[in-house]
């Protein structure tokens, strides 16, 4: 588990690392080339995951269960919400049900903290999480990514996962999204793409999102524009910053705020 800077968590935890590319929003994932760099620092957990593909470091599709990683959260006394897996995808087809489930026993085991999972395989959560694990953890938020208008059907999965929150990241959004149905959705989360190779986002694209949050009443959370910035010129991540409507916006799901986190 490790401190973090991205804005809407406290730390992360990476029982699993690896993956493969899914889709369009995977394309310049920052954690291929990170698992590239820790590998180069000697660290045995991300050796061998990552290939080279011209100029590009890639997933090769070699996905490791870390076991001595299960324990960590437990060292934490202070309440944190923690980002699970921002290396990976629990989900993943190459991570076995039984290690999902020790992940689950861990955060059942610490109520204190709030656990926020993304994936891109929402369709894999709800199965195991309706046949295996059918009553919701008040303290685990359940979540898919949805880059553009091609992955939209991910949010009916998981509208059918049980979860005490559900959240969708809309990050990197790298095309129109559309009016999208956030019924049942708690928190959605908007950004665009950063680093080399970025993709640029739309004004348009959030202004969707937003009035379905506003419609909905699902907390909206605006975490950057990226490289590219509301006028579409290609500056830093920090430049561009993270005001949208003169304002910045750092919502979170009522449910969780009336419980503190």
């Amino acid at each position: 588990m490790a401190e973090t800077s991205i804005e809407w968590t406290d730390a992360t935890w990476n029982p699993v690392a690896g993956c493969t590319i899914i889709s369009a929003g995977c394309t310049n994932c920052y954690a291929m080339e990170m698992a590239r760099r820790l590998q180069a620092m000697n660290i045995p957990k991300y050796k061998g995951l990552t290939r080279k593909s011209g100029k590009r470091t890639i997933w090769n599709g070699v996905v490791r269960e870390d076991h001595e990683a299960l324990n960590i959260p437990m060292r934490w006394k202070k309440p944190r919400k923690i980002f699970v897996n921002s290396m990976s995808d629990l989900f993943h087809d190459r991570v076995s049900d039984d290690f999902i489930l020790r992940v689950w026993e861990v955060m059942r085991d610490t109520p204190h903290h709030n656990y926020q999972i993304l994936t891109k395989r929402p369709d894999r959560m709800g199965a195991l999480l309706r046949s295996r694990i059918p009553k919701a953890l008040a303290n685990v938020w359940l979540g898919t990514s949805v880059e553009s208008g091609e992955a939209t059907e991910r949010i009916d999965y998981l509208r059918n996962v049980p979860a005490a929150i559900r959240f969708i990241s809309f990050e990197p959004l790298i095309a129109p999204v559309g009016l999208v149905d956030l019924h049942e959705i708690d928190w959605a989360i908007v950004g665009g793409e950063s680093g080399r190779g970025a993709r640029p986002i739309k004004e348009a694209w959030i202004d969707d999102i937003y009035d379905q949050c506003q419609l909905h009443n699902t907390a909206f959370f605006f975490k950057q524009w990226g490289t590219w910035g509301k006028d579409n010129k290609r500056r830093s991540k920090k430049d561009n910053g993270r005001e949208y409507r003169g304002r910045e916006w750092d919502e979170m799901p009522k449910s969780a705020l009336a419980l503190g986190a």
